[in-house]
C-alpha cells in the first residue's frame, strides 16, 4: 500500500479529530445499534468510519462472505439480497436504526445487464424496508440524482417527476417507490457524488480520476455532465440527524455548488499535482451513448436545508483557490504549487468547516 493513501484506521483517527456535528445542527445521538450498508462504496466507507469512530461497538457494517479482507472491525456477512439471512443476522445484533448506502452504481454494467441492477439497486432496497417497517426501526435510505436525466441549468427541486436516461437511474428510481411502498416511515436522501477516500482507492471521483493520472493514463471528462457534489464527512453527520428525527419521504440531499466533470478532473489534477497533459474534456455529444449518461441534474436542496435548520453542505471544494476559473485553469498553476495525493485527500475528502477553531486543518496528511 502507497503511504500516501489512507488506511481506515487513519480515517476514523482523523474523524475523531472532527467536530462531532456540523456548526449549528442539534446535537442528536441515532438509535443504536446502527447497521451502515453499502460500506464498500465512498459514501457507506466514510459514514462507517464516523459513527464507529462515535459509538464503538455499537455500529455494524454489512458486507459481502467474499469481503473478507475489509479493515473495518464490526463486520456482518450476509448477502442482504437474501432475506431470510438478513432477518436472521440483523435479530441478532438487535439492529434499531439502517443506514442504507448499498447499490451498484456502475454504470456501464447496470446497462449491459439490468438484472444485477435490479437486484442491488431494487431488490436489497426492498428487504431492507421491508425488516425495518416489521419491526418498527428507523431506515434513512441513499438514492441518487441521477434518478433525474438533466436539463438546462438543472434546478431539480423536490416533488419533481423523475426522468431517468439510463439504467441505473431507473432501478435508482424503483428503489425510491420500493421504500416508500414498504415502510411510509422512512426518508430517501437523494444524494449528489459524494467527494470522500475510497476502500479499493479507485473507487469514487476523486480516486478513478486519481488513479488515470497517477497511471500516466488520460482522463476524458464531460463538460456538460452537471452534478451538486458533497463532502462524504459532513454527508455523515446530516445523516446522523435524519437517523434521529422522524422525517418520511424524499428529498433532494445535494452541495449549493453546480461542478461540472471536467471542473472536478481540473480540480484534482490541480491538487494532486499530476501531469497537466493527461486531462482532456468532451460534450456527451461526441461520446458513444452506452450508457446514456446524464446532462445537468443538479439539484435544488433548499428544502433540505429548511428542514434541517441548518446549512447541510459547504461547496465543493470549499476553499476558493481551488476553484477552476476557466477550461485552461489547471494549466496554469504556478511551479512552486506542489500538489500530491496527500494534500489532494485532505482539501478534497474533508471539510475545513468540520474542525475546531485553532485546528491546524492541514496536520496528520496521509
Amino acid at each position: 500500500m502507497s503511504r500516501n493513501v489512507a488506511t481506515y484506521g487513519q480515517i476514523v483517527a482523523e474523524s475523531r479529530r472532527q467536530l462531532d456535528f456540523i456548526p449549528g445542527s442539534p446535537r442528536v445521538d441515532p438509535p443504536t445499534p446502527l447497521l451502515v450498508t453499502g460500506v464498500t462504496g465512498v459514501a457507506g466507507y466514510a459514514c462507517l468510519a464516523y459513527f464507529q469512530s462515535r459509538f464503538p461497538g455499537k455500529v455494524y457494517g454489512s458486507v459481502q462472505e467474499t469481503d473478507v479482507d475489509f479493515p473495518a472491525p464490526d463486520l456482518i456477512f450476509v448477502d442482504l439480497r437474501d432475506y431470510g439471512a438478513l432477518e436472521r443476522e440483523l435479530d441478532a445484533r438487535k439492529i434499531s436504526a439502517i443506514l442504507d448506502c448499498a447499490g451498484n452504481c456502475a454504470l456501464k454494467a447496470c446497462q449491459l445487464d439490468p438484472k444485477i441492477a435490479w437486484d442491488l439497486n431494487v431488490e436489497v432496497v426492498r428487504n431492507l424496508a421491508r425488516y425495518s417497517r416489521s419491526r418498527g426501526i428507523r431506515l434513512v435510505h441513499l438514492s441518487v440524482d441521477m434518478v433525474f436525466g438533466g436539463r438546462e441549468g438543472g434546478g431539480y427541486r423536490d416533488g419533481e417527476p423523475t426522468c431517468p436516461v439510463n439504467v441505473y437511474g431507473q432501478t435508482m428510481a424503483a428503489g425510491e417507490e420500493g421504500v416508500a411502498e414498504l415502510d411510509p416511515y422512512a426518508v430517501t436522501l437523494r444524494i449528489s457524488m459524494p467527494m470522500g477516500v475510497s476502500y479499493n482507492w479507485h473507487a469514487g471521483a476523486i480516486d478513478w480520476i486519481a488513479s488515470r493520472y497517477r497511471a500516466n493514463r488520460p482522463a476524458t471528462l464531460f463538460y456538460d455532465e452537471v452534478r451538486t457534489p458533497t463532502y462524504v464527512d459532513e454527508m455523515a453527520r446530516v445523516f446522523r440527524v435524519f437517523l434521529a428525527n422522524g422525517y418520511a419521504g424524499v428529498l433532494n440531499c445535494g452541495g449549493p455548488r453546480q461542478v461540472s466533470l471536467y471542473q472536478m478532473a481540473q480540480i484534482i489534477n490541480w491538487t494532486g499535482g499530476f501531469e497537466r497533459d493527461l486531462l482532456f474534456g468532451q460534450y456527451r455529444e461526441e461520446y458513444c451513448p452506452v450508457p446514456p449518461r446524464v446532462s445537468n441534474c443538479a439539484m435544488d436542496s433548499s428544502k433540505l436545508t429548511e428542514i434541517l435548520g441548518f446549512t447541510p453542505f459547504s461547496p465543493w471544494p470549499a476553499l476558493p483557490e481551488f476553484w477552476p476559473s476557466d477550461r485552461q485553469w489547471h494549466l496554469t498553476r504556478p511551479d512552486a504549487f506542489h500538489g500530491s495525493t496527500p494534500l489532494m485527500n485532505r482539501l478534497l475528502s474533508f471539510s475545513p468547516r468540520l474542525y475546531p477553531a485553532g485546528a491546524d486543518y492541514y496536520a496528520n496528511l496521509f
